[in-house]
């Protein structure tokens, strides 16, 4: 199983999430930290994912076979994370056939109605408790 977790700026989320990810017990998984910056992968590299890379083409690569995709809302707006989604990677993310975990963070102007502002460590571990439960159908 592919696990997918992009994130750009400082990698906060990202790499949040890889620590739980570590914990999971997910065996099988191969995590991929797919970052829009280095800054982004280092953090998620450091926090524990096996297999990492930065940029557009990594993201367009890694969302072809993934079986889950986890970040940010943002990643499937072009323009994203102060400008470091581009058109290209919010597609690639978009039309992978992988499921996407994405957590509601309400910045850069996308404000998702009806959601609370939660913690970004509330929003990881729910985060990893859906992909547990979308893993176990």
């Amino acid at each position: 199983m592919k696990i997918v977790v992009i994130d750009g700026q400082g990698g906060r989320m990202g790499s949040l999430l890889m620590e739980k990810l570590k914990k999971a017990p997910l065996p099988e998984a191969e995590i991929h930290a797919v970052g829009t910056n280095s800054t982004a992968t280092a953090a998620m590299m450091k926090a524990g994912a096996d297999y990492g890379a930065t940029g557009e083409n990594p993201v367009l690569v890694a969302c072809r076979d993934a079986d889950y995709i986890i970040g940010p809302l943002g990643i499937l707006a072009a323009d994203s994370l102060l400008g470091e989604v581009t058109p290209s990677m919010a597609v690639a993310i978009g039309r992978s056939r992988a499921q996407k975990i994405l957590l509601p963070v309400n910045r850069c102007n996308h404000h998702v109605v009806g959601v609370q502002n939660y913690s970004l460590s509330a929003l990881t571990e729910q985060a990893i408790s859906d992909l547990l439960t979308c893993i176990r159908g």
